[in-house]
């Protein structure tokens, strides 16, 4: 994978814009919006700001090194830029063994999270008896409520990693998620488990938030397929393969150790990431290089002069209260307003809640139809990840592969609309591999029919959710954190939503029948949505206030 740095393509992203990406002239701008900075007439987006002329005078000016241009509304004003379009400092021109260095601490955090989310699965029968729980509803509710938290966390955890910077708050979250699933491993009532897992899965939705965020800091549209489908494949292998270390650890020790195992999981990846992961939140970088600067200036010297980074508005000061209000609202705005992502909310919704009930039905259907322990009906997990990894790895080589293709191919001009090749198949998979599943076990047919079906549901959601997940963050460009957010939280609604509905459903009409109901749901809405997407896109992010236009 080669470097590059912007470069006046439409496709790649500015390194001055905080998402990497430049605003359209005709994005409307919100309270507090951290896009709506002023930016001087005179320097064009994709370019820095030049050293101004030395005056004679006695003040002490910033160091050589420091890119800074008077501003040319206020000569009493430094502005602060990147020192070129190759600053080592810029995120976008690290070298490639700090990116990914960062950018696999960044998916650790994403993997171990999601693996607390079913890894409890297997021993869900043991808590069950452990605190009296009678109802499959509350049983299941045990393991879905971690995913309920991923819905509301990164609304406020997004807000926050631009206040104080994507690092602290990945940290900082982290911290909150093991200490509070340690507690689960302690807890004396189903009350004390439902609350402590609650609070687990805010702390673990912080990659999430600021996952897809620090890798968009970190390479242009054309480079970051590959960083994004390893960070897209985390919070999906997660729930495949944690129930099959937890079917175990239930079976030989308790389900106590289902937390712990976890827990220390999480201690091991939060050590890496206090070495590991580096800032790379444009607009916090420059605000320390904007107070190294204060700090050389001499008020005895001469006239001390106010200084801002090219992000910071002129008398504009951004409050807790503001960033939450665009946190809490504008996804919502984008979901009442975008068919974009109405679309892909509600496929990518479904298709999240299919993983969690194939993740909550794995152990009724190979504990009752085929009579299996708990250790090795865990087993099965192993198919629903082997889908998702290798579907992963031949999606990562292709996703970079063919919009670059499809770009020389349309005059250099790239759109996001090329992410979607490899999610039209991917569309089909997902209902034959419901079918698969669903009758084979219906039919009591060998366990690998079952494991089949389950390894294509896993292929297809993962190509499924890198592609569609990379052609919001190019049509939303700075807007891509909120179109996420409101994907992410009706996505974790139904996460949350569909293993509840499970038991009464396959009771009532089987798990053949089951099954195809929602492979006909995900046939029809996945099928069309993908080719409305590639042939009318380009149309519909014209009529739109947000989407990004060419």
């Amino acid at each position: 994978m080669s470097l590059s740095t912007p470069s006046n393509d439409p496709t790649t992203t500015s390194a001055q814009d905080p998402s990497g990406i430049g605003r359209p002239p005709a994005s409307p701008v919100l309270p507090g919006d951290l896009s709506s900075v002023e930016r001087s007439p005179s320097r064009p987006s994709t370019s820095t700001t030049v050293a101004p002329e030395k005056k004679e005078t006695d003040e002490k000016t910033p160091n050589a090194s420091e890119n800074v241009a008077a501003d040319p509304n206020n000569e009493d004003v430094i502005v602060v830029d990147w020192d070129g379009p190759n600053d080592p400092a810029n995120p976008r021109n690290w070298p490639l063994k700090k990116k990914w260095a960062v950018a696999l601490t960044v998916s650790s955090f994403t993997f171990v999270s999601p693996i607390s989310s079913s890894m409890v699965a297997p021993a869900a029968s043991q808590i069950a008896k452990a605190f009296n729980i009678h109802h499959s509803f509350e049983a299941n509710l045990t393991i879905s409520i971690f995913v309920l938290a991923y819905a509301f966390g990164p609304l406020i955890l997004g807000p926050l990693s631009e206040m104080y910077g994507r690092a602290r708050v990945l940290r900082a979250a982290n911290f909150f998620f093991f200490a509070w699933n340690l507690g689960c491993g302690f807890a004396q009532s189903e009350a004390q488990l439902m609350v402590f897992r609650f609070l687990a899965g805010f702390g673990g939705s912080a990659p999430l938030a600021c996952g897809g965020a620090v890798l968009s800091d970190m390479w242009p549209p054309e480079e970051r397929g590959r960083a994004i489908a390893i960070y897209s494949l985390a919070p999906l292998l997660g729930p495949a393969i944690g129930p099959v270390a937890g079917g175990w650890i239930a079976e030989r020790s308790t389900w106590r150790w289902v937390f712990w195992a976890t827990s220390i999981a999480a201690g091991i990846s939060q050590a890496i990431g206090f070495f590991a992961l580096r800032e790379t939140f444009a607009p916090l970088l420059l605000k320390r290089k904007a107070n190294r600067i204060r700090k050389q200036m001499d008020p005895e010297k001469g006239p001390v002069k106010a200084v801002r980074t090219i992000f910071e508005k002129p008398g504009h000061t951004r409050t807790f209260k503001q960033f939450l209000f665009i946190s809490l609202c504008r996804p919502f705005i984008l979901f009442a307003r975008e068919p974009i992502i109405q679309l892909i909310s509600m496929y990518l919704a479904f298709i999240y809640g299919v993983i969690y009930l194939v993740i909550t039905t794995i152990p009724p259907v190979f504990a009752n139809i085929y009579h299996e322990t708990t250790g090795i009906l865990g087993l099965h997990y192993i198919s629903l990840g082997l889908g998702l990894f290798c579907a992963s790895q031949l999606n990562a080589r292709l996703l970079d592969k063919v919009y670059v293709a499809l770009k020389q191919r349309n005059n250099g001009q790239g759109e996001p609309e090329f992410r979607l090749v490899t999610v039209m198949p991917a569309t089909l998979l997902i209902p034959a591999g419901l079918l698969v599943s669903g009758w084979g076990a219906q039919e009591h047919v060998h366990w690998i029919v079952p494991d089949i079906g389950y390894a294509l549901i896993g292929a297809g959601m993962v190509v499924t959710f890198q592609g569609m997940q990379t052609y919001v963050i190019d049509a939303f460009t700075v807007y891509a954190a909120s179109a996420l957010a409101a994907v992410s939280f009706f996505r974790s609604i139904a996460g949350f939503g569909f293993p509840l509905f499970a038991p009464a459903m396959f009771s009532a009409l089987g798990y053949g029948k089951g099954d195809t109901i929602l492979a006909a749901c995900a046939a029809g809405i996945g099928c069309p949505a993908t080719y409305i997407f590639w042939r009318y896109g380009k149309k519909i992010r014209g009529l739109s206030s947000y989407a990004r236009k060419q």
